[in-house]
């Protein structure tokens, strides 16, 4: 599945991104090192290969768990997002967590990503709600939440490992009904 709006898409995350994949990490290292999620001590390693957290993300996804994106805008590689913890049954909601390329930050490119992603969520997989968990220094995925509209709902402390330790977390969440026609059409 595809996810479109001109110039930008969302589509599967597939090893064949390896290279476009690598070339954006390794370029924004220090943009990205301290959002980054990282293996709590004690705890099972993540994937060390590329391959291997492709492999992982699509095991997830078959079982309805996960959609990794890649997300591109003008054909070009930028960034990831991906909807995470799908629950069914009487809860229906997932989180989505995402990064993109500094060079492309600031042009509203997330912004647009999240909500197609968000009401892929609600109008194809009919989930009722989506999270959305920022570090309370990100300024720049901060304002991502602001621009759409989601309403802040609490505070996590401790609530990821990130860049080595156990981050406090701003959380954010939108619900089907506070949306009805979507995130798209606040933009």
């Amino acid at each position: 599945m595809v996810l479109a709006h001109g110039a930008l898409r969302l589509r599967p995350l597939t090893r064949s991104d390896r290279k476009a994949w690598r070339k954006v990490r390794e370029r924004n290292l220090a943009w990205l090192t301290r959002w980054d999620a990282t293996t709590p001590p004690g705890a099972e390693a993540r994937p060390r290969t590329f391959a291997a957290m492709v492999r992982g993300m699509h095991a997830e996804a078959r079982a309805g768990r996960q959609l990794p994106f890649a997300v591109e805008y003008d054909g070009e590689f930028v960034g990831q997002l991906t909807v995470n913890n799908i629950v069914r049954g009487s809860a229906q909601f997932c989180s989505v967590g995402y990064w993109i390329d500094e060079a492309q930050a600031g042009k509203g490119l997330m912004t647009r990503a999240v909500a197609m992603a968000v009401d892929h969520c609600f109008f194809a997989l009919k989930l009722h709600r989506v999270e959305i968990a920022i570090r309370p220094e990100n300024t720049a995925s901060l304002r991502v939440v602001e621009k759409l509209g989601i309403p802040e709902i609490g505070y996590a402390p401790r609530y990821l490992h990130i860049d080595g330790d156990w981050r406090d977390h701003r959380l954010f969440a939108v619900c089907r009904e506070d949306a009805p026609k979507g995130l798209e059409a606040r933009l």
